[in-house]
């Protein structure tokens, strides 16, 4: 079952140690700390972090597919157009990052909290978010197409332009959110909007129906 629940915080390690800066396949990074590391424009696949702290961190443009990500905590990083399809993240807090384009279609997340990041034009396609909050982001012109947002909470929000086609939508929360423009509002059964939201989405309902709304 999919949880809306506040998500729960990574387990700090006991000790860390600073990080070199390349990543192999199938690598196992343990409580290590990535602090100013430029790990961008790299590729590697089935590498597993673990209690591992990134901290101005560039891993912009890399390709990194089969990514485990569990007890970390990412903040003022840049990760705009990272891969890290099929992955998954567990106990995951990330803060104040830009990560335009970041793709992880196919992914599970369990656990995980984004605020006040920059994710627009994301791809969320086939990704499951069980226990996810999303504070003060933009997600404008995300793709969240055949997605699994059950376990999703959206907070003051930018969801502009954002695709909803095919998702799983029950019990997923929208609060303070900007909704102008999404695409796949017939896929919104079950979805729980807050009242400061419902005049945004009724137009583009309207749209999606072929209402006309008179102006006057």
């Amino acid at each position: 079952m999919s949880r809306t629940s506040p998500p729960r915080p990574p387990v700090p390690p006991a000790e860390t140690a600073a990080a070199d800066t390349g990543l192999d396949s199938e690598g196992l990074y343990e409580r290590l700390v990535y602090d100013d590391t430029d790990l961008s424009g790299l590729f590697a696949q089935s590498v597993e972090f673990i209690q591992c702290r990134f901290r101005t961190t560039r891993l912009a443009g890399s390709t990194l597919p089969r990514t485990r990500l569990t007890d970390c905590l990412v903040e003022r990083s840049d990760w705009s157009n990272l891969r890290l399809e099929n992955g998954s993240a567990e106990r995951l807090a990330v803060r104040d990052c830009r990560m335009t384009g970041l793709a992880v279609n196919g992914a599970v997340l369990r656990d995980a909290a984004f605020t006040d990041c920059k994710l627009d034009l994301t791809n969320w396609r086939n990704t499951r978010l069980d226990a996810v909050a999303f504070a003060s982001c933009n997600l404008s012109g995300a793709d969240f197409t055949n997605a699994d947002l059950r376990g999703a909470r959206f907070t003051d929000c930018d969801l502009t332009g954002a695709q909803f086609s095919n998702a799983g939508m029950r019990g997923a929360r929208f609060q303070r959110c900007d909704l102008s423009g999404i695409g796949g509002i017939t896929s919104w059964q079950g979805a729980i909007i807050h009242p400061d939201d419902l005049l945004a989405l009724s137009y583009t309902l309207a749209g999606a129906l072929g209402i006309i709304v008179e102006k006057h």
